[in-house]
């Protein structure tokens, strides 16, 4: 099992919110209940896009950091290449 993880999730405006945590399932259910965060809660529904297992807290926050950092467009790049193949899910 994972001791962290970051996560992308698709907003009901559209919109993406990057997170991390070590409860995904408990963090996901806070989001989804709006009591995780105000920019989540001002935006429900939320759904998970993507999640990524990391090794630790700290790479954790280090890639929420740097997944933070890049634009709408390459994080949009970003949710396309972790869609496995042969799915038929929008990313946009």
């Amino acid at each position: 099992m994972s001791e962290a993880w970051v996560y992308l999730l698709r907003c009901t405006d559209g919109s993406l919110y990057t997170g991390w945590t070590i409860d995904l399932e408990r963090r996901l259910a806070c989001h989804r209940a709006g009591t995780a965060s105000r920019y989540t809660a001002s935006r429900l529904p939320v759904e998970l896009a993507h999640a990524r297992p990391m090794p630790d807290r700290t790479a954790a926050r280090r890639e929420e950091a740097r997944i933070k950092r890049l634009s709408r467009a390459d994080k949009l790049a970003l949710l396309r290449a972790a869609q496995p193949r042969g799915t038929t899910g929008t990313v946009e």
